[in-house]
């Protein structure tokens, strides 16, 4: 049987890293507060494109940000 995977991320280790809110990374990124909160936690997946505009705003590369593993 295959294992289903999921998309994990560490947004809020980040922002807290980062001392960011969750409103300023949605403007940083270009997307509501709803769309930031939800990514983190796991119930939207973003678009590529996404993905790749919010690592840039924490200066990683999106293979630090988000990892697709296999769901537990």
């Amino acid at each position: 049987m295959k294992q289903s995977k999921v998309l994990s991320n560490k947004i809020p280790l980040l922002r807290a890293e980062h001392k960011m809110t969750q409103k300023e990374l949605a403007e940083k990124s270009g997307v509501s507060r709803q769309t930031i909160i939800s990514i983190e936690k796991n119930r939207y997946t973003p678009s590529l494109t996404l993905a790749f505009d919010i690592a840039n705003v924490f200066g990683e590369g999106i293979e630090n940000v988000f990892e697709y593993k296999e769901e537990k």
